[in-house]
């Protein structure tokens, strides 16, 4: 049976080790300045995204030493992208060329209700979605933990072959894996299709962060405890369901359960980012050595920052703005 490393605070990891590797597609995103519908707006703000992006991001800005596997068009957008990974200190060797295919990007409306906006994706054929075997690291895994979320392994056949692979590389490596569902049911055959793949990638996961209605969708269950149950039957060591204002429900092994209350916000800017920024505080307050309920706490926290702000990671905190968010 599997183990995890168990939590520590993390020590100063040698040059070639890693805290926390991920795998995605980082995007271009361009945020409208003002509000209508994306065939109306005129001015645009061009900022990075992508689930994965944001997780990295977060985790950085709070000190982790964080890599990223991913490829990028040899284009304005994919040079844009490797600045912003410069800027956040997010270690690029395993960032890769492709000089026959572009990056992608999307269009995003701004919503200044808290109601999700509306947004448009143009990623087909990208550089990302030829991600395969090829770019995982060679040799022993070079990561403490690997975060994966479920939009990777529908960009492609290949990307999912690469994401299957690297959880059992962690795996064999004794590293913990941590996965957030992150549901895109466009980019699937079927919603069969992806509830498979799915959840056979969690159940190679130490720590699955489903949503509510994503986990519902999954598992065909409607409570966030018979959710959990569902993951830590097929061999999840912990469960953590998002539960929007009103917190999280989290589960272990063991029976350990409870709920970690919302913070609430005195106005929602934003919710695209939010659950990035939730699996931000929990992969970090885990590696830290935190609990399960005040990792899941530390996750509602910065999730409850990230809504008040109009790009997917301008509200993800440093350590400084982390300690005044918990507050």
């Amino acid at each position: 049976m599997h183990t995890p490393l168990a939590p520590t605070t993390p020590p100063v990891s040698p040059l070639d080790v890693l805290d926390v590797l991920t795998v995605g597609e980082p995007m271009a995103l361009f945020m409208a300045l003002g509000p209508g519908e994306l065939h109306a707006v005129a001015d645009f703000r061009r900022v990075p995204a992508g689930a994965e992006l944001n997780v990295a991001t977060g985790l950085a800005r709070l000190g982790l030493r964080t890599g990223y596997i991913t490829r990028l068009g040899n284009d304005s957008f994919g040079r844009f992208l490797r600045g912003v990974l410069a800027h956040e200190g997010i270690d690029a060797r395993y960032v890769q060329a492709d000089a026959a295919r572009p990056t992608g990007f999307m269009l995003k409306t701004r919503s200044d209700d808290g109601s999700d906006p509306q947004i448009e994706y143009f990623r087909q054929g990208s550089a990302a979605s030829h991600l395969g075997l090829a770019d995982a690291p060679e040799g022993a895994f070079p990561a403490r933990h690997l975060h994966l979320t479920g939009i990777t392994p529908a960009l492609s056949p290949s990307a999912r072959e690469l994401v299957f692979h690297l959880a059992r590389q962690a795996r064999a490596a004794g590293a913990s894996v941590s996965f957030d569902p992150n549901l895109r049911p466009r980019l699937w055959p079927s919603p069969e299709a992806m509830a498979e793949c799915i959840n056979a990638l969690a159940a190679l996961s130490d720590t699955v962060l489903p949503g509510l209605a994503e986990g519902r969708q999954l598992t065909g269950r409607h409570s966030a405890e018979d959710i959990a149950a569902f993951y830590l039957e097929r061999g999840a060591q912990q469960v953590v369901v998002k539960l929007g204002p009103e917190g999280a429900y989290y589960a272990r092994q063991g029976g350990t359960c409870g709920i970690a209350p919302g913070l609430r916000v005195d106005r929602v800017v934003d919710t695209v980012g939010a659950g990035d920024g939730f699996a931000v505080g929990v992969v970090s307050g885990l590696l830290e050595g935190l609990a399960l309920a005040q990792a899941a706490a530390r996750g509602n926290a910065i999730g409850a920052r990230v809504v008040q702000f109009p790009g997917d990671a301008e509200g993800l905190p440093t350590r400084a703005e982390l300690r005044s968010c918990s507050a």
